[in-house]
């Protein structure tokens, strides 16, 4: 089941199911959220899916509208958007770790003389998938932001004035809801674009947090249910109408160096981040990414995410934001 999240024409948020083929989303009746209609399924203690099914209306939209006309929000929001944390795990992929290393590359190979980037993905592939063990080694593990960070499908993706670059990384997405016993929830899975600030992060690897600190998107779709072992996509980067970059992206567990159990393990492990009501916006990492290639993104530039299981592709433009004077005053 895909569950998209819009407005409707007099801007009130719904929730529908995606057919994807016929392009029309259901309408849920009942339902002014994902958010409401997870915390419901948790109350009563049904499926997400089977509580939407059951929630069906006889009313539609054409999904190709709704898109068009910039209606698409993430398929997982907050009321609040300060109760939405996104977060993400990065050396998670079984191609990963040649792209981090390239910007953090050392002269030798010995063991002692290999980059901390080479070792986090070794620790990954030897410990990310322990036999018989609840959990594994914990991965690389980053904040992005909260609500605000996170940019609508369709919608541009903000690049701060003082950011050095924002390029596209590739990934599958966790949508979590915690419920009032503190207990997370996952929602689905979506197409996410992890945008970060790749030159920033070359210039030194202690720059990796701020690199970051940027918007992000994730949609427009989320999939109810279990995540295939194989997931495959493209990824594409168009300038100017003319696309100027494009590769296929490997996800799903057979392509992982981590089981996904592990990696939610390790992020609500922390009491912090089960706080109840919370939404969780969890990105698993990237295998392949524009910057590794020798590309630099741009202003202006488009990219988008496409893999069949989560329907719609996941398009968004980059746009440089306005230069603003941050004053801090004393009181």
């Amino acid at each position: 089941m895909l569950l998209v999240q819009f407005l409707t024409e007099n801007f009130e948020t719904r929730v529908g199911i995606l057919n994807h083929a016929e392009g029309t989303i259901v309408i849920l009746h009942g339902t002014e959220s994902t958010h409401q209609l997870a915390l419901d399924a948790i109350a009563e203690g049904r499926s997400l899916s089977g509580l939407a099914e059951e929630r069906i209306s006889n009313e539609n939209t054409g999904y190709g509208a709704v898109s068009s006309q910039g209606r698409l929000l993430p398929p997982l929001t907050h009321p609040d958007p300060a109760h939405c944390l996104v977060t993400g795990t990065g050396l998670t992929h079984l191609g990963s770790a040649d792209a981090r290393d390239q910007m953090h590359l050392k002269t030798s190979d010995e063991e002692e003389n290999l980059t901390d980037s080479t070792k986090m993905f070794r620790m990954g592939v030897e410990g990310g998938k322990p036999k018989g063990e609840a959990t594994g080694v914990q991965p690389e593990w980053f904040y992005k932001g909260d609500g605000t960070c996170l940019s609508p499908p369709g919608r541009p993706l903000p690049m701060p004035a003082f950011a050095l670059h924002m390029g596209e990384e590739t990934e599958i997405v966790g949508l979590y809801v915690i419920a009032p016993d503190g207990t997370p929830h996952r929602v689905g899975h979506c197409l996410g674009n992890e945008s970060s600030d790749h030159v920033l992060e070359k210039q030194n690897y202690l720059y990796l947090a701020h690199s970051k600190l940027r918007a992000c998107a994730a949609g427009p779709a989320v999939l109810v249910g279990d995540l295939p072992a194989d997931v495959r996509g493209r990824t594409k980067v168009v300038r100017d109408g003319k696309v100027i970059w494009e590769k296929e992206f490997l996800s799903g567990e057979e392509n992982m160096s981590h089981w996904l159990g592990n990696l939610e393990h390790h992020h609500f492990k922390y009491e912090m981040f089960r706080r109840p009501g919370d939404v969780h916006v969890h990105f698993f990492g990237a295998a392949t990414l524009c910057f590794s290639d020798g590309l630099l993104a741009e202003p202006g530039d488009v990219f988008e995410i496409d893999c069949p299981i989560f329907g719609p592709p996941l398009i968004n433009r980059v746009e440089r934001a306005p230069v603003k004077d941050i004053s801090i005053r004393g009181l």
